[in-house]
């Protein structure tokens, strides 16, 4: 990835001033800025100390929009060199900026870009250190709603990396901040409480614990007011639907499985595919009338993924379903995996 492929380039229309803000930026802030930006390809380095000086310059006044957009492109140009040290001083500067001097929305997608660039990296250290710097200064600026999607980033991170102990640290963290002063789910945070039970999903899906699932699915049947991301419904359907299969509820089995392939196709995941195929035995083993392939996209789907061997197949399932729903247990394939 070269310097130019910035996954959290200031564009001209990025930056955001409050109403009570109708003052037009320093200029020698925003030309120091785009001097040092123009050099960062060929010459990084010589582009960390023009940067630096943007903040030099800022420091003589308040702090404000071209000194944070600045310390951004630092902690990009160190963490490409390899200067951790230096990065995580650069983001600890950065995130002194988030209270008042730039707007709650922008420094939220900054902090977003600059969390999914750095994660990236191998060095789980590193990422650790940085996750925890970060929700650290959201604890403290109180901002809840990133403080939850900043956890549930680092979740999904220790999901990845099979790091079962840790996540569920993580996941006690996100039930304590749904929770009522009654110790109960709070069921305001509807879309919060899938999120978590989404994620709960993958890590007992992951360690088999079919006990766990079954009551995740349950509860997850309780939250009404809650607007999720299809793939999180797609997530919790098709645990459900897997659940109904083991327990022989084919009816039960088979829509949730619908669901899931909606929500899944929506979203664009690719467990797409798979879902459609345990629709399928669904749909023979209830003997249902309807037939799982009326919708031209979904047969073309699995032409176009090569699945029709895989597919057919099914058709010899019956006399091993046993194995199979054993099967379905087991973790999910990573070439296969979710994603969002």
């Amino acid at each position: 990835m070269s310097f130019n492929d910035d996954m959290f380039d200031d564009g001209e229309l990025s930056v955001e001033y409050s109403s009570e803000d109708n003052s037009e930026p320093d200029v020698d802030l925003e030309n120091q800025y785009y001097m040092a930006k123009s050099r960062k390809e060929d010459n990084p380095q010589h582009a960390l100390e023009e940067f630096q000086k943007v903040l030099d310059i800022e420091a003589s006044g308040v702090k404000g929009d071209w000194g944070f957009r600045a310390l951004k492109q630092m902690i990009k140009i160190n963490f490409k060199l390899g200067n951790f040290d230096v990065m995580m001083d650069n983001y600890k500067t950065l995130l002194t900026y988030i209270k008042t001097a730039v707007t709650r929305n922008y420094s939220e997608k900054s902090i977003n870009s600059i969390l999914d660039y750095v994660s990236t990296s191998k060095q789980m250290n590193l990422l650790q250190m940085f996750y925890a710097t970060t929700l650290d200064a959201l604890r403290e600026a109180k901002n809840e709603r990133l403080w939850f999607k900043t956890n549930t980033k680092l979740g999904k991170l220790y999901l990845e990396q099979e790091d079962y102990m840790q996540l569920q640290r993580i996941v006690k963290e996100l039930r304590d901040s749904c929770l009522t002063n009654e110790g109960e789910d709070d069921l305001k945070k509807g879309t919060q409480l899938l999120e978590i039970y989404a994620l709960e999903i993958q890590m007992y899906t992951a360690q088999k614990n079919n006990k766990k699932l079954k009551a995740l699915y349950e509860q997850s049947l309780h939250i009404k007011s809650a607007i999720p991301h299809p793939l999180i419904m797609g997530i919790i359907r098709e645990c459900g639907g897997k659940m109904h299969l083991r327990e022989g509820e084919y009816d039960k089995s088979h829509t949730d499985f619908f669901e899931a392939f909606k929500n899944y196709d929506e979203s664009g995941c690719l467990r797409r595919t798979q879902c459609l195929k345990y629709l399928v035995l669904a749909s023979m083993l209830m003997k249902s009338g309807i037939n799982p392939f009326d919708s031209q996209v979904r047969l073309s789907l699995l032409f176009s993924s090569h699945q029709l061997r895989s597919l057919l197949q099914l058709f010899r399932i019956l006399g091993v379903l046993d194995q199979f729903v054993n099967h379905l247990s087991a973790p999910y394939d990573r070439n296969n995996s979710y994603s969002y």
